[in-house]
């Protein structure tokens, strides 16, 4: 099947701006949100997308900062690339695409935007997906020489401008294939050539790397400053969740991420470990398809 044959790519107009997508699917199904995460952009969905395509009607956002989306200069809190301020512009595409209420999926730093968007606007979401991530705050608070190794990638991210900015941009493309290819990873052989064309395209760019920089910072920031609110005040995820990692990534070797989400929801959380790497979803398209047909119904 040719790429993204039957999905529609275009710009579509929201509160402050615009955003950046391709849909397909069926129009008279359940609207489900897939979320992508870093350094990647929607292009990563492309083999779950085309399993789940006759089942739902699939909205594949590129998320504030990454692929074709708009890339504005950080503000001083980084407040611009909060996962609430991404998390908006989800909720303001769907309105304008006649689906306020849907299924939301997220991946890496797409999981964290659809934790963050469910905790805000719980009248939206059906049920949650996560996959390969523990809570953010979960993993800040258990930092120590290990987690700093393995993630030191957020480390270097949040450090002021323009310092990460200009050591990745010396050789962006070496940057990024060093990260497609880590993270328990076999190489890029997961990668579909036009996947990974369309990753050098979009990260290879200066504003792409800041914004990049600037989605880690608002993480490590702001972000924090939300969840410990949200935790103050009780606040959890209200919709059955299903949480995914890999086997061979990070997270369930340095966390137990189902315990951490069962505390953070008040719906059922159910899940487990996939024979994979951290980019699951192109590791393992038809496992995940699978999981997310038998969760989301």
């Amino acid at each position: 099947m040719s790429w993204f044959q039957g999905f529609e790519e275009a710009t579509y107009p929201i509160p402050g701006g615009w955003a950046h997508a391709r849909i397909g699917g069926r129009r008279n199904k359940p609207a489900l949100v897939l979320l992508h995460g870093f350094p990647q952009t929607h292009a990563m969905w492309h083999r779950v997308a085309q399993q789940l395509r006759e089942h739902y009607f699939l909205v594949l956002p590129d998320l504030r900062g990454y692929g074709d989306a708009p890339k504005p200069a950080g503000e001083q809190d980084h407040a611009n690339y909060s996962k609430r301020a991404m998390a908006q512009d989800v909720v303001a595409l769907m309105a304008g695409l006649g689906k306020p209420q849907f299924h939301v999926c997220g991946h890496d730093r797409g999981a964290r935007v659809a934790h963050r968007l469910a905790l805000d606007h719980a009248d939206k979401v059906w049920k949650l997906a996560l996959i390969d991530i523990a809570p953010t705050l979960d993993m800040y608070e258990a930092t120590d020489m290990a987690f700093a190794r393995a993630y030191y990638h957020w480390f270097h991210l949040i450090q002021p401008a323009p310092l990460p900015e200009k050591m990745i941009g010396g050789d962006a493309r070496m940057y990024l294939r060093t990260k497609l290819g880590g993270w328990g990873a076999d190489g890029l052989d997961h990668l579909e050539p036009e996947a990974l064309h369309e990753y050098e395209r979009c990260f290879c760019r200066a504003e792409s790397i800041h914004a990049a920089c600037e989605d880690y910072r608002a993480g490590a920031g702001i972000d924090l400053a939300h969840d410990r609110a949200s935790r103050a005040q009780d606040k959890k995820i209200a919709c059955d969740t299903l949480v995914l990692w890999g086997e061979r990534g990070l997270v369930g070797k340095m966390f137990e991420p189902l315990a951490l989400w069962q505390a953070q929801c008040a719906g059922r959380v159910t899940g487990s470990a996939l024979p994979a790497g951290h980019f699951i979803p192109e590791e393992l398209p038809g496992p995940v398809a699978g999981a997310l047909r038998g969760f989301f119904g």
